[in-house]
Parts: structure tokens; C-alpha cells; sequence
């Protein structure tokens, strides 16, 4: 790969059949739905077919063919050169013992330095690429559809696993999704959109090349504001462009949990071709909870804007992280290490700070050099990252211009038509929400982490709800009810309207909180009308002076003795009397008035 001349660039299937050494079979199980071998038969068996160097930093292992010799047409075969049998089925490579070499965590030797004086000695710089998969009903250059966890390889055709002759059509809604998100992302939009292959070789990419865009991006130059929950503080973080291209396939390892110790994989296609974009930060943040953060508002932006449901347990959303290690004071970056399989933001964090630790601990015992650009994996069971192979450089993947798609052209009145079509931001909704409403950055947060959330409080808002008496009680009961029952928030049956109401019979006093308490369950578990509710179990307060008075000269006359401490100076005891009173109503009586009567009468 990356080589010089042509001769050198020639996939090692040609030159092995040039050569007379082989052809491909794939034989498969009578039942159905079984996984496809991978064989190679040699013909020649004296003579050695020449490995694709690509293979082994790829997977990290060899592939092992019928007669144990290394892979050679194999590459033809997953290149969309094989029978028609793989439809509905899934291919099974199988491979020898793994050549992937694990590295661990250990503190430099003699090194003393504490966490708190490498930070003050050393700073982290941190850029993330992440790919967002598009929730478009149809695949980025064919009709196949898009969805997820359905039967392996049934939503390819010939199109998305690249057989000869068949040409790619642009999903046009990709186009739409992108303007929306780089005008999200405050980035130059291009007018004038080309596509390029990138080539590489990967099992589960059919093609042996990916259609993207290289050096020009529909969008680039932006940035996004994140809010750090600590304190509320803002942090901007730059765009440096973002582009559309078409996903992989999806490798499940057999035989262990991943792909180290594994035997085989099987191949889903069923991914393969699916509308990516992808963002590419600035080398911006400074620690993994900044990262952590970029990763959160990137994916509240995608679910607001309805591009994706940003599900990183389904690949919706995946970031990869550059990570590198230099001294505070200097100009010059350390050496970035990428590192993958990051299926949360708290994965992120980590990854990130166990990075932190590992080079700063061979920066300080002097082997700075022994710091490589390479790509590194995220070990979840042992909290560490894991070498998985060197990183790739730019050459290696031998762009140039996809010679079966047009360039596309975006006229200012598309671009206006698709920006017009854009919900409020969180952004924006934050901003709003404390300047104009009133209530803090942290129930704000919370408030519009979720669009659906958002939604909801605002339709609860407009029917006259008070909004920080909406925000208390949609953040400590509801939000526990819907978090212990499994449910979001749109399949609560406290809805807008409900939520509305209940929250006005506390603004007017009708019923006190201690019996909104009361109800609130009931509401959660059958619905209904919160005032029909507190009318059908009598619950709602009782203000009339006469009747509350009543009950006050009753508690007094039951309890001398405390009449007797608060009149000799214990005022607290007002608190037991006003106790006494609500015990006796049941908690119906006004606070406010019963409070106010109190203390007329134990001052006559």
C-alpha cells in the first residue's frame, strides 16, 4: 500500500492470478441463514502468493485460507467478487492466533510526580473526529434501506456492495441533513459539492473504497459553544470542517469478546452504505471532560435538528479521539494518538485521562520517542487503551475523484429552504430559558438535554404553567418515575395538559404541595384529571379562617404544656402547634393562613 509505481498498487489478488496461482470458492452450510467460509484454492502449491500488506495491520491477524497459506484471492472476493449466496447471509473469516500485542499501564520508574503536578507541568490536546449515521429512510447511493439490527445482509443490492457495472444515485435528503447541521455548527456551507474515493481494504467494506469528500467539505470553519455543568462556564470549541460519505459493514467477532482471542467474524453488509457525516474538531479541548462534553452537544444538536438518533450503543454516533501530551509553555504538539471503540462519553473521559497518564509517564522516565502515532483501542474491562497498529497516513488511501457522480451544486435558495426548516437550538433554548424565564443553568441543562424534553416543557408552559414550578416537579417526581419505569417522556400519562393543571392548583392554592405529592403517583400510573382527582378524594385546601381557627383553638386547648414553653419564650414551638394543626386536617389547611392565625393566638 502507498507504494510507488502502478505495478506496486495492483491489488496482490491480480498478482496472484496473473501468476496462475488461484481462484476463490466460498462454500456454505445446507441450512439457512449459516455463515459463508472464506477458501482460497492454490493451484500452484510450490509457489508462494504474495501477501497483501494491508490484511495484518487491518485486522491485526492473518486470514487463514484452505491450504494455510496466507490471503491472497480473498481480497477479490470481498471486493463484491463472489457468489450470489452471500444474500441473507453472513461471511465468516476465519483467522489464525492474533498478532495484536497489548500494552499496559506502568509508572515510569522513580517517577513521584502526583496527578495535580503533572497538570501543572504538562497540558493535554485533545481533537475529536465524529461520525454521525443519518436516520434517512434509504442509504446515502442506493435504494436499500436503512435499519438497524434487522436480519443480517438483507438490505444490500448491487449497488452498496460494489459489483462491476452498477453506478452510484445521490440520496438527496443527505445533502439537506448536512446544510442543516454545518449551518448548526456555524460553518461555511460550499456551493459546489465533488465526491472522491478513498481507497482501502477493510472486510466489511464491499467495494475495497469508500465514497467521501476530500478537499473540499460541503462545510468547514465553524465551531460550538459547550456549557461545562460544573459551573456554567462556556467553552468554544472549532469546526474544522465536516463532509459526506457512505459507512461500512459490520464486523461481529466470534469466540471472544472482541476482537483479540477471537476465531472468526461474521460480515453484516446491512450498514455498508449508510449516509455518514462526518465533523472533524480543532484540536481545541484540554482534558477528557471537555471532550466528554463536545461529544454530548454535538449529539443534542444532531437529535434536535432529527438527523440521527445519535445512539452510540448503535454506532449512531462515534467519536474517535486524537490525544497528544506536551509541556506547558510550548508551542509544538506531542505526537497524537488516536484511540476507538469509545461507545459512551464517559468511555471518552476515561480513555482520554488514562492517555494522559501513560505518556506523561514516558515522557518523565526520558522515552519520549517510544510515544508513536498509532491507533489504539479502549479496553473497557481493564480501563486502558490497547495498541491496535500504526496509524495510516493520508497517502495510503490514494484519493481521487468518484468518476461516476457529478459534482452537485447548492443554490442559495436550497440552502435557505433546508435552514428554514431548523427547530430552535439548545443552544438558543438555554440562552432563552435563563434570560427570559428565570430559572438557572443547571435545571436549564436538564431541561433541554433532551429535545423531546424541551418540547414537552414549553407545551406545558403555553397552557399557563409557572415555569419553575414546571421545572421542580418535572425534575424530581416525574422524571423518577419515568427513569425507575423504563419510559420517555412522550409515553408519560401526565401530559402538557395534565402537568398544566396540576401545577395551577398549587399556584392557587386549591391544593398544598404535600398533596400534590399525594396525587401526583396516581396521575403517573392511571392519568386523568388532577382537579377531578382532589375533588373526588376531598383533598383540596381548606382556607376558610373559621374552620381553620377551630382547629387551632382545639390543638391549643389539647397541649397546656407547650402553650406554656412558647409563652415563656421557646418561640419555636409555634412550629409544633402548626405541626399538630396539619396532622389534624390531613395537610389540607392553607399554610399561609393557618401560620398568620397561629400566632394571633398564641400572643393574645
Amino acid at each position: 500500500r502507498g507504494g510507488g509505481g502502478g505495478a506496486q498498487r495492483r491489488p496482490a489478488w491480480c498478482a496472484a492470478k496473473e501468476r496462475g496461482l488461484g481462484s476463490m470458492s466460498a462454500t456454505s452450510a445446507a441450512t439457512p441463514g449459516c455463515a459463508l467460509l472464506v477458501r482460497t484454492q492454490l493451484h500452484s502449491p510450490e509457489c508462494t502468493p504474495r501477501p497483501v500488506p494491508t490484511v495484518v495491520p487491518t485486522l491485526g491477524r492473518r486470514l487463514r485460507v484452505s491450504n494455510g497459506r496466507r490471503e491472497s484471492a480473498c481480497r477479490g472476493f470481498l471486493h463484491g467478487r463472489f457468489p450470489r449466496a452471500i444474500d441473507r447471509r453472513s461471511v465468516c473469516i476465519r483467522r489464525e492466533r492474533s498478532m495484536v500485542t497489548s500494552a499496559t499501564l506502568e509508572a515510569a520508574p522513580g517517577s513521584s510526580m502526583s496527578l495535580e503536578e503533572r497538570k501543572a507541568a504538562f497540558e493535554t490536546i485533545v481533537g475529536i473526529e465524529t461520525h454521525v449515521q443519518l436516520s434517512t429512510a434509504t442509504k446515502a447511493f442506493c435504494s436499500c434501506a436503512v435499519s438497524y439490527g434487522d436480519e443480517p445482509n438483507t438490505h444490500i443490492c448491487p449497488v452498496c456492495m460494489g459489483h462491476p457495472g452498477t453506478l452510484p444515485v445521490l440520496n438527496t435528503e443527505v445533502v439537506s441533513y448536512a446544510v442543516k447541521l454545518g449551518t448548526a455548527l456555524n460553518c461555511e456551507l460550499r456551493n459546489e459539492l465533488p465526491f472522491d474515493r478513498k481507497q482501502y481494504f477493510y472486510p466489511d467494506l464491499p467495494k475495497g473504497y469508500q465514497i467521501t469528500q476530500y478537499d473540499k467539505p460541503i462545510a468547514e470553519h465553524g465551531s460550538i459553544d459547550v456549557v461545562m455543568p460544573e459551573d456554567g462556564s462556556s467553552r468554544r470549541f472549532g469546526i474544522t470542517r465536516m463532509h459526506i460519505e457512505e459507512d461500512a459493514g459490520k464486523l461481529t467477532h466470534m469466540g471472544a469478546s472482541g476482537l483479540s482471542g477471537s476465531t472468526h467474524s461474521l460480515a453484516d453488509y446491512n450498514r455498508a452504505g449508510t449516509p455518514l457525516l462526518e465533523i472533524v474538531s480543532e484540536p481545541d479541548m484540554r482534558d477528557g471532560r471537555e471532550a466528554a462534553e463536545y461529544g454530548a452537544e454535538l449529539r443534542r444538536l444532531v437529535r434536535y435538528l432529527g438527523i440521527s438518533n445519535g445512539n452510540m450503543q448503535e454506532g449512531s454516533l462515534r467519536c474517535d479521539v486524537n490525544v497528544s501530551v506536551r509541556r506547558r509553555g510550548d508551542a509544538q504538539f506531542g505526537t497524537k494518538v488516536e484511540v476507538k471503540n469509545l461507545n459512551s462519553f464517559n468511555a471518552m473521559q476515561r480513555a482520554i485521562d488514562f492517555e494522559f497518564l501513560r505518556q506523561t509517564d514516558l515522557i518523565i522516565a526520558g522515552e519520549e520517542k517510544s510515544i508513536v502515532q498509532e491507533t489504539r483501542t479502549w479496553d473497557e474491562a481493564g480501563q486502558k487503551t490497547v495498541s491496535m497498529r500504526k496509524k495510516e497516513g493520508l497517502a495510503d488511501y490514494r484519493y481521487f475523484p468518484e468518476p461516476d457522480l457529478k459534482h452537485v451544486h447548492l443554490t442559495d435558495e436550497y440552502i435557505a429552504a433546508a435552514q428554514a426548516e431548523m427547530p430552535e437550538l439548545p443552544a438558543r433554548k438555554r440562552d432563552r430559558y435563563t434570560a427570559d424565564l428565570g430559572l438557572s443553568m443547571q435545571d436549564v441543562l436538564v431541561i433541554t438535554d433532551d429535545a423531546d424534553i424541551a418540547n414537552y416543557f414549553e407545551a406545558t408552559l403555553e397552557l399557563g404553567a409557572d415555569p419553575k414550578q414546571t421545572c421542580n416537579w418535572l425534575m424530581g417526581d416525574i422524571f423518577g418515575y419515568l427513569k425507575a419505569n423504563k419510559l420517555g417522556i412522550n409515553d408519560s400519562k401526565v401530559t402538557p395538559s395534565v402537568l398544566a393543571e396540576f401545577v395551577s392548583l398549587i399556584a392557587d392554592g386549591t391544593i398544598s404541595g404535600k398533596i400534590g405529592k399525594e396525587i401526583l403517583p396516581v396521575l403517573l400510573e392511571e392519568g386523568g384529571s388532577p382537579k377531578k382527582i382532589v375533588e373526588e378524594k376531598g383533598l383540596m385546601v381548606i382556607s376558610d379562617p373559621a374552620v381553620i381557627g377551630a382547629m387551632i383553638d382545639q390543638v391549643i386547648s389539647e397541649n397546656p404544656d407547650q402553650l406554656e414553653q412558647f409563652r415563656a419564650g421557646k418561640k419555636k414551638m409555634q412550629g409544633f402547634f402548626m405541626g399538630q394543626v396539619m396532622k389534624m386536617s390531613g395537610g389540607k389547611v392553607d399554610p399561609a393562613t393557618t401560620n398568620k392565625l397561629l400566632g394571633q393566638k398564641l400572643n393574645a
